[in-house]
């Protein structure tokens, strides 16, 4: 998990969804290059055992729409009943937000947000999908400067670690592992991972 959204979790989305959240940013073909997922550690697991992202109703209209939505409210098809699996881990009422990418990084950004007690107030709501905004926004620094966990991917990637490795040493997929290092190669202008590496370090970066 990104340490700048596990604070942000600490700070904000704990506040307006205290049931969880699932936030994914700059979300690619691979995975997203930043990921925090704080719903129970119990349907994590089931999610992941079931294959649920194809057919979560959330995700779809993530991928499909842009904006912020109550779950009560999404018109998507269900016939795998997802949602009633949330409610049975206590996530009963939820907002869905996507923040779409622009022509230059097509990448978009999503949430999924969670309360076990009440729906999100209108305001809730923007605020959840302003505070989502910002950090895809954040994402999108200038070229030639590096997140974090860029940074930390690209050095294990220059002591000769393999992507695996990357991916166990820091405890994340290895599709998170190529997100990051494809956003790195964008970032340092290269052709590869391996010269986006060479050039952060001659940049100091590592």
């Amino acid at each position: 998990m990104s340490n700048t959204l596990i604070k942000k979790w600490e700070q904000t989305y704990s506040e307006i969804a205290p049931a969880g959240c699932y936030i994914a940013l700059w979300l690619g073909f691979y995975a997203p290059e930043e990921e925090l997922n704080t719903f129970p550690a119990a349907w994590i697991e089931e999610y992941t055992i079931r294959g649920l992202a194809l057919d979560d109703p959330l995700m779809r209209w993530a991928y499909n729409s842009e904006g912020v939505i109550r779950w009560s409210e999404l018109e998507t098809l269900d016939p795998a009943n997802v949602l009633k699996s949330y409610a049975a881990h206590g996530l009963r009422y939820g907002a869905v937000a996507c923040v779409p990418g622009k022509t230059d990084h097509p990448v978009r950004s999503i949430g999924f947000f969670a309360r076990s007690d009440r729906e999100f107030a209108d305001d809730e709501m923007q605020r959840l999908y302003r505070e989502l905004q910002a950090d895809h926004e954040s994402m999108m620094n200038v070229e030639g400067t590096l997140t974090q966990a860029q940074i930390d991917a690209l050095r294990l990637l220059a002591s000769g670690m393999r992507q695996k490795e990357i991916a166990h040493a820091l405890g994340i997929s290895q599709s998170a592992v190529k997100a990051r290092l494809k956003g790195s190669v964008r970032k340092m202008g290269a052709k590869t991972a391996v010269q986006a590496a060479s050039i952060a370090s001659r940049k100091g970066l590592l």
